[in-house]
């Protein structure tokens, strides 16, 4: 009795001391996970990350002990449920999520066992002998037989996804050696500074991060100027559409400022500045001509050497 206390008082020591260490916490779901599955994802994560299993009922407790000084993983207590463990890092979130799910195996069909995804028999040559034809009967798969073995004619769902696999499923998959099912950890919350959400949270990338900000930031400059209400995502844009409010009050008056000289000139004399454009086109086109004037003689001069000299000199 007293090895059992001792024991959990280490555990609450231990859980203390992670849950102050570490930075990021997450829950994982571990059904169907066996012990070298484990062995080998701690040895994946060894010196990135801590992986902790224990008792629901005592982790809540030692958590609701906790919660007078370290009140932020209350939110954790809702998670707790269900086989799940903990792995505790500082390190990036999406780089342990990755190692932690791929770490799958491969694993029969059994009774009772909730599937968790469709399972099909596919068409082709079974191999197996004709007298084995009552299983697929029994589960309404179509056959013939060709060549003296069983041949399924087309594929055929045998188990749908969350329900649980029946006795002759289980013993028709296993006997055609299909192996339907991968099990391995799932992330089933992250917890990060005093948030939770779930992991695919871990998917966003910062390209749309940046989409979804900058989407937001027009979308309060909108609605400010529609409401003439100031922030600071519109306040850029008040002030342009007032300048072009005041430029246009100075053309339209007498009122003349240091801004608006130059667009009132333009707009009193635009043969000024009409006459102006030609002109430089015409100092451009007499640059040119000159350019080329000056290169002439130098082709003259290049086609008079050559002329000077016969084909039989």
């Amino acid at each position: 009795m007293g090895g059992a206390r001792e024991k959990k008082v280490q555990y609450f020591t231990k859980l203390r001391e992670l849950l102050e260490e570490y930075k990021s916490i997450f829950i994982v779901g571990v059904d169907n996970v066996s012990s070298q599955q484990m062995h080998e994802i701690r040895k994946a994560l060894r010196g990135d990350a801590v992986v902790l299993m224990g008792k629901n009922t005592m982790v809540r407790r030692a958590i609701r002990g906790f919660l007078s000084e370290l009140p932020e993983f209350e939110k954790l207590l809702p998670f707790v449920k269900g086989n799940v463990g903990f792995i505790f890092t500082n390190a990036d979130l999406k780089t342990i999520r990755d190692t932690v799910v791929s770490n799958v195996v491969a694993a029969p069909a059994r009774a009772g066992a909730v599937a968790p995804m469709d399972v099909w028999i596919p068409a082709g040559n079974t191999g197996m002998e004709p007298g084995k034809t009552s299983f697929f009967q029994a589960l309404g798969v179509p056959t013939k037989i060709a060549r003296g073995t069983i041949e399924i004619v087309s594929d055929v769902k045998v188990v749908e996804k969350d329900a649980k696999v029946g006795p002759s499923e289980a013993t028709l998959l296993n006997m055609l050696n299909i192996s339907p099912f991968t099990y391995g950890m799932s992330v089933v919350q992250v917890y990060d500074n005093g948030q939770v959400f779930p992991s695919s949270i871990l998917d966003i990338t910062d390209d749309e991060l940046i989409s979804h900000f900058v989407s937001a930031i027009n979308t309060i400059a909108s609605i400010s100027l529609a409401v003439g209400y100031p922030t600071l995502p519109s306040v850029g844009h008040s002030l342009i559409n007032n300048y072009k409010n005041v430029l246009a009050l100075s053309i339209a008056t007498d009122y003349t400022y240091e801004g608006s000289e130059a667009v009132k000139d333009r707009l009193a004399n635009p043969e000024a500045y009409a006459a102006a454009a030609p002109a430089a086109g015409a100092a451009a086109g007499g640059a040119a001509e000159e350019a080329a004037a000056e290169e002439a003689p130098a082709d003259e001069e290049e086609s008079d050497d050559d002329m000077g000299f016969g084909l039989f000199d």
